[in-house]
Order: C-alpha cells, then structure tokens, then sequence
C-alpha cells in the first residue's frame, strides 16, 4: 500500500480491527519513510454488482462513487468517514444477503437514503435533492416531510 503522503510502498499495521458486520477490516498504517499515518480497508472479493441506470443502461457497482455523493451530501455536517464506510457496508452485507447481481440506480439510492436518514436529516435532504432530482421547493417539502413520518 502507498503512502498517499509521499508514494512509499512500505508501511506497517499499527492497529487493525473488523468493520460492525465483520466484512471489512479496517486497517491503520503508518509509512516507514515519513511517518504519515493512513487508514486503509480490507474486504472480501465479490462477484460483481451491475447497477441499473434509470435510462437502461448498466454499469459496474462502484463503492468510491456512492461514497463522492455521500460526502457531498455530508459536506460540513457532523458526519465522520467511518460512518458512511459502515453506511456503503452496510448496503453492501444487504444485497449480498439478498444474493443480487443486480441492482437498480433507484433501488440502491432508496436504500442510501433510508440509512442516511437516520444519521443525519440535512445529509438525506442534500442526497435526495440530486439523487432524485428536485425541481421545486414543493419536492423538498415532501422530503421534508417524508423525514417527519
């Protein structure tokens, strides 16, 4: 693993610990040449997930672009990177539960919405601002409201 602080290929665990669900294991490191601490994450090799665009279309799962619209979404809230990591784990230990090699945009973004909603209302207000794609201060009322119930 390289040192995102100056490329370095060495490094060495300092603390590691298994994810909530037990699917990832989240390592600290620390670089032998300059000593910059990182975290990284271990998890199992799946089989594919194909996520299904609302235009037909269909393209690979990808965790780190789920995690950009989460931190977006998060952006100056009090919301930590491990929460979302549990958050995308979390999702994640469902559909393989559920044993799906397919999944829907739609479906996968309700099912970021419902955690979110959990963790904080003005993150699940943003994500579901462009997720589903608001067009008025009506949609953000029904959100809203949505919240309450």
């Amino acid at each position: 693993m390289r040192c995102p602080a100056c490329g370095n290929p060495e490094s060495k665990v300092v603390d590691s610990r298994s994810s909530e669900d037990g699917s990832a294991i989240r390592r600290r490191r620390e670089c032998l040449a300059c000593a910059h601490r990182f975290t990284t994450y271990e998890r199992l090799g799946d089989t594919s997930l194909i996520v299904i665009k609302t235009d037909g279309s269909s393209e690979a799962y990808d965790r780190n672009k789920l995690m950009r619209g989460l931190l977006i979404a998060c952006a100056k809230r009090h919301i930590t990177p491990d929460q979302l990591e549990n958050l995308i784990d979390s999702i994640e230990s469902e559909l393989r539960l559920k044993n799906r090699s397919e999944i829907g945009s739609k479906q996968l973004g309700d099912m970021a919405l419902v955690r979110l909603g959990k963790l904080d209302e003005v993150a699940y207000v943003r994500f579901a601002s462009v997720y589903k794609d608001f067009q008025s201060v009506e949609e953000f009322q029904t959100a809203l409201d949505h919240l309450e119930s």
